[in-house]
């Protein structure tokens, strides 16, 4: 029998603490909010405690994942973790999940392709469960922690990060679930956003800090404004095409959740109904790599989320840049 990996639930997570764009606007000095709602979307975000880090976040949209599908931590092989956040350079953010969900026999390895992370650990999860005929069930799950590293006088990003995560749990069956993927990169912008202080490449030294300042997201150079666009179609189109299928195939599309502007436009682009997209930036801000499954977790919350054998397509992308993109079919009730 051929294995299959399938989404068998989804969680997500979001911290309590909210903040509208008029506590933004009180910490920078000056109002962006109206600038906020008409090119981007957001009208506020969640920013975790100051007794809370990135690993706790993933571990609740995790829990919630799990309690859908019934299945025990126990029961999970492996756990592959998105984030550009980590708790620690090292060791991974993904050790500390599976200690703190109680995933004893679970493997475990952290993702880092910024923003396109998570849709990029999706791949590996399904190519994981189609090779390994010993494994039932792969957690893929991503958190964001931006909120520590936000330079709370830059109005290029203090407005936009947020803090969230969110999970899928994949498993096995015999109707097709995972059916293709493509990943992109453009490592000319390796240099353009980031959080550049604390690696190897610029240590968090006292003399880094003192010159640089404490490590910090940061835009450095000016991407197209027409990246996304540009790049999205052909990333999509080359998934699509490993399959046979067609931008009207497609019944759910997720896209990176920064910029409502952005989704409309591309929506458009491919000459589809908006009914087809769904949308969370507008009340959690944007949640980096796990922005996408916290879209698909808050429309099936909602009612919108699709239906056995309808296909969804994740389309991200992120710092560096990478670019990621899945079809799946739909198979959970």
């Amino acid at each position: 029998m051929t294995r299959t990996a399938q989404i068998l639930s989804t969680g997500s997570y979001v911290p309590e603490r909210v903040v509208n764009n008029a506590e933004i606007d009180q910490m920078l000095g000056e109002s962006t909010s109206q600038w906020l709602l008409d090119n981007v979307g957001i009208v506020e975000r969640r920013w975790m405690s100051p007794e809370q880090t990135t690993s706790d976040l993933i571990v609740e949209a995790s829990r919630k994942a799990l309690q859908k599908a019934r299945v025990a931590p126990e029961e999970i092989d492996l756990i592959i973790v998105s984030t550009d956040t980590p708790d620690y350079l090292s060791p991974s953010t993904s050790i500390v999940v599976q200690h703190k969900l109680g995933a004893v026999k679970a493997g475990c390895y952290d993702v880092n392709s910024a923003c396109a992370g998570w849709v990029t650990a999706l791949d590996q999860g399904a190519r994981y469960l189609a090779t390994e005929d010993s494994f039932r069930y792969v957690l893929v799950a991503g958190g964001y922690g931006m909120s520590r590293y936000i330079n709370q006088a830059d109005k290029k990003t203090a407005n936009l990060f947020a803090d969230g995560a969110g999970a899928a749990l994949l498993g096995v069956g015999d109707s097709p679930g995972f059916l293709a993927s493509n990943l992109l990169a453009k490592g000319e912008y390796h240099d353009a956003l980031g959080i550049y202080c604390g690696g190897a490449s610029r240590p968090a030294t006292a003399e880094n800090i003192a010159e640089h300042g404490k490590p910090v997201v940061e835009f450095v150079k000016k991407f197209p404004k027409t990246f996304n666009t540009e790049y999205w179609p052909k990333l999509m189109q080359g998934a699509l095409d490993k399959v046979g299928l067609s931008f009207d195939d497609i019944d759910l599309y997720l896209f990176t959740q920064l910029n409502l502007r952005t989704i409309e436009y591309m929506i458009d682009l491919l000459g589809q109904p908006i009914e087809k997209t769904h949308w969370v930036m507008h009340k959690w801000g944007y949640t980096g790599s796990p922005c996408v499954i916290m879209a698909l977790d808050d429309a099936i919350k909602q009612g919108r989320g699709p239906k056995p054998g309808e296909k969804i397509l994740f389309c991200a992308s992120g710092g560096g840049i990478s670019m990621a993109a899945s079809v799946w079919q739909w198979t959970a009730g």
